[in-house]
């Protein structure tokens, strides 16, 4: 397949090119810190930021991207499901 756009810049504005599913984990973090967060069940979503600050999301809604830049998606406190980290 041939991509048109493979030379432009690939910033955080630019749809992400790269996902995986995420297991919330209070040890793991992610291969990478993420770009945003899809998120296919709602319920309250507890992440690690980069700067190292842990925030609970209250109520994040099913089928929403949210750009969150984190490094971990924690077990305890998470309570949505389906989560996908987008690169």
């Amino acid at each position: 397949m041939t991509d048109i756009f493979k030379n432009h810049s690939q910033n955080l504005t630019a749809p992400p090119s790269s996902a995986a599913e995420i297991t919330p984990s209070d040890a793991v973090d992610l291969p990478f810190a993420s770009r945003a967060l899809y998120v296919g069940n709602a319920g309250n979503l507890k992440v690690r930021m980069l700067d190292g600050s842990i925030v609970t999301y209250a109520n994040v809604q099913a089928g929403a991207q949210y750009p969150l830049r984190v490094d971990r998606v924690l077990a305890t406190g998470t309570t949505a499901t389906a989560i996908v980290a987008l690169w």
